[in-house]
């Protein structure tokens, strides 16, 4: 191979590929989505707060109106038992309210009531939520006061326990070390996910470079002064270096645009946003254990892994302590090291893949057919590592991260929570040899596609141009 032909190959890809609107618009907007992605929750959970409206109440149990206290969003208006619902429902503006809300008479048998509201427009989920909680608050407290036993209330509601296990890791030395899986979960699914966007992308852009070189017969020309295993593995290394310079954009630009974003909008006012009424309310509801209301724990208690005023034994970590407790013990250099090699070796292998089938079609449509049995190993691959964290040292899990063709994803969504060297060096040995296999009989299969027109091929063509000398 003429290494003096193959940097020129890939030189020209590069620049081909960075010159290109479509690259300089993927590599500027793609930090905005980042940093939209790490921004906007907060900004859409505070900008989708409903409207004031005015709640009608005919509480025909006699104990449900007590419970209804005006809040920012809901205000109630007692209309007095035994009103008339159905003139009331026939006007609601008439009587001054958006909603009326109907509590029947109290069923003393089954000690509770029903209730139903009526208005001109669908209640939001946050309203719908907050009646429903404060009418159960009402029905709860009658049951409890029905048995009449003196402060059963407040013995109820100290029989409720919620214990945070803090777990921790035992080193070789003996040293003992936090760690919050949580924190291990989040970092495994960006590992996986990100991977499996980088290689599926770059590994297109291979194809798509190969399908149009050869559409527009421009590969004829090329062939004429360059081998074609050496136009392949050019093209491959060009686009490879495109995706090093756009991630390293990418980490820059996201960096800069949250920053900027932070000075311009403050870090106590997202804070505050984060706090807002509705927002706690619906993270309570998300957290609090089965068995429990919402508003029988704050939300502190509820996500002790989220909040830095957490209560917990003298000594121990809490909140945003223990996340960076935990990430301080994460092997930063291992991670790195491997992102690296299965980036590069998993990127190499499909991209020589993608390159092949490239070569075996004039358009993305000849192609279609072709991509399913290298696309499926793929996607396989993501939908294991999203849920690696559940077991990642499962069977499963375990073999998705040694077979070559999920390897690059899978691995990396396990590091995180550790694996043993020998089982990285294996898993690493098994990919860079299956590429090298793959590149193989890629080359053999570029080099005679690359030139052939007006024939759909089939995989019968592709293993018959792999045996040809």
């Amino acid at each position: 191979m003429n290494f003096r032909k193959l940097g020129i190959v890939i030189e020209r890809e590069y620049l081909n590929k960075v010159k290109k609107k479509s690259f300089l618009l993927i590599t500027f907007l793609t930090p905005l989505l980042f940093a939209g992605i790490a921004i906007l929750p907060s900004l859409i959970m505070y900008g989708t707060k409903e409207e004031a409206k005015q709640v009608g109440v005919v509480d025909n149990s006699g104990i449900v109106m007590p419970y209804l206290q005006s809040g920012e969003v809901l205000a109630y208006k007692d209309l007095g038992a035994g009103a008339d619902v159905e003139a009331i429902k026939a006007d609601l503006g008439a009587a001054g309210i958006d909603i009326l809300l109907t509590i029947s008479p109290l069923d003393s048998a089954a000690k509770t009531v029903t209730a139903d509201t009526y208005s001109v427009k669908p209640l939001g989920m946050d309203s719908s939520s907050s009646i429903e909680g404060k009418i159960n608050d009402a029905v709860e407290a009658y049951r409890i006061d029905s048995y009449g036993i003196e402060n059963l209330e407040e013995i109820m509601h100290s029989v409720h326990s919620n214990v945070h296990v803090h777990s921790y890791t035992i080193s070789d030395t003996g040293e003992e070390k936090i760690s919050e899986s949580g924190v291990y979960m989040v970092i495994s699914m960006i590992l996986g996910m990100a991977l499996y966007m980088f290689i599926a992308l770059f590994s297109g852009m291979v194809m798509s470079s190969v399908i149009e070189e050869k559409s527009s017969r421009v590969v004829e020309v090329l062939v004429s002064s360059v081998k074609a295993t050496e136009l392949m593995f050019g093209k491959i290394l060009g686009v490879a270096l495109v995706a090093l310079t756009q991630f390293v954009l990418w980490i820059l630009l996201t960096g800069v645009i949250l920053g900027i974003a932070g000075g311009i909008i403050g870090k106590d006012k997202i804070m505050g946003m984060m706090q807002d009424d509705a927002t706690t309310e619906m993270m309570q509801q998300m957290a609090t254990p089965e068995g429990l209301h919402p508003g029988d724990i704050s939300l502190e208690q509820a996500l002790p892994a989220a909040s830095d005023t957490t209560a917990v034994a003298a000594g121990e970590p809490s909140g945003m302590g223990v996340i960076m407790s935990t990430l301080g013990n994460i092997n930063l250099g291992q991670i790195l090291f491997a992102f690296l090699v299965y980036f590069i070796f998993g990127y190499l292998l499909y991209a020589s893949l993608f390159a092949a089938i490239g070569s075996a079609g004039e358009n993305e449509g000849d192609t279609s057919q072709l991509q399913i049995p290298v696309t499926v190993p793929l996607l396989l691959g993501f939908f294991i590592a999203i849920y690696a964290f559940k077991a990642p040292d499962s069977q499963l899990v375990f073999w998705g991260s040694m077979i070559p063709f999920t390897s690059p994803i899978v691995m990396l969504a396990r590091i995180p929570f550790g694996v043993p060297g020998w089982e990285l060096a294996l898993s690493m040995v098994l990919l860079v040899a299956t590429f090298v296999v793959c590149a193989w009989a890629s080359a053999k299969i570029y080099k005679v596609g690359i030139l052939m027109y007006g024939k759909k091929s089939t995989f019968k063509d592709l293993w018959k141009w792999l045996k040809m000398k």
